[in-house]
């Protein structure tokens, strides 16, 4: 082995970043730094700074896997020019293109949520059962209680893979409502902006 490959061989920093690689390959679901340091048995400083290198290693254009923070913690995912090969080969119904009306309830429940269907057939003037369903199957949405009221109607609410698909840390990254204006069509022309830019 020559110098330079020793060298970058003995690197503490880059022994822990190909640690943190295999880490995020096996994982089924974004990793905090502290389960990272937790189970690399490292100080999550230095995991942090190993995080750096290996997203420098996989940036969008580099690499077909890009790594990046997603649904707090961090994640790898196949970068945009092979998105479309990912999705023919696995063909996830989460992968697949949203409807209107799917964008529609989407937004509420991430904005509102969590809320029932009844409290989205309101907001959007149809039944919402259909695309309810369909956010579900997808893995988009999930239950999460019953409203107090007689019947008691179930609510949701967004899941961690809907922060991973649209690439949010978490649901406080959403555009500000006041800043896309109070229209609901520049809502709607928004939401579908951020879904193709995740889906290109």
């Amino acid at each position: 082995m020559d110098a330079p490959l020793r060298l970058i061989a003995s690197n503490p920093l880059d022994q822990l970043a190909r640690t943190l690689e295999a880490l995020l390959v096996v994982a089924s679901a974004p990793l905090s730094v502290q389960e990272l340091a937790d189970a690399a048995d490292d100080d999550p400083e230095r995991v942090e700074a190993a995080l750096g290198l290996v997203r420098e290693r996989y940036a969008e254009g580099r690499s077909g896997i890009v790594l990046e923070q997603v649904a707090g913690g961090w994640a790898f995912r196949s970068a945009r020019e092979a998105a479309q090969a990912c999705a023919r080969l696995f063909e996830k119904p989460a992968q697949r293109n949203l409807s209107q009306a799917a964008l529609e309830t989407l937004a509420i429940v991430a904005y509102l949520g969590p809320c029932s269907r009844p409290d989205v057939a309101r907001i959007r003037g149809v039944s919402a059962d259909s695309a309810v369903a369909n956010l579900v199957e997808r893995g988009l949405i999930a239950e999460s209680g019953r409203d107090d009221a007689a019947g008691g109607a179930i609510r949701y609410r967004t899941t961690p893979l809907f922060e991973r698909v649209f690439g949010l840390e978490s649901l406080s990254q959403l555009p500000r409502l006041d800043d896309v204006g109070a229209d609901a069509e520049q809502i709607r022309e928004r939401l579908h902006e951020v879904a193709e830019k995740r889906t290109a």
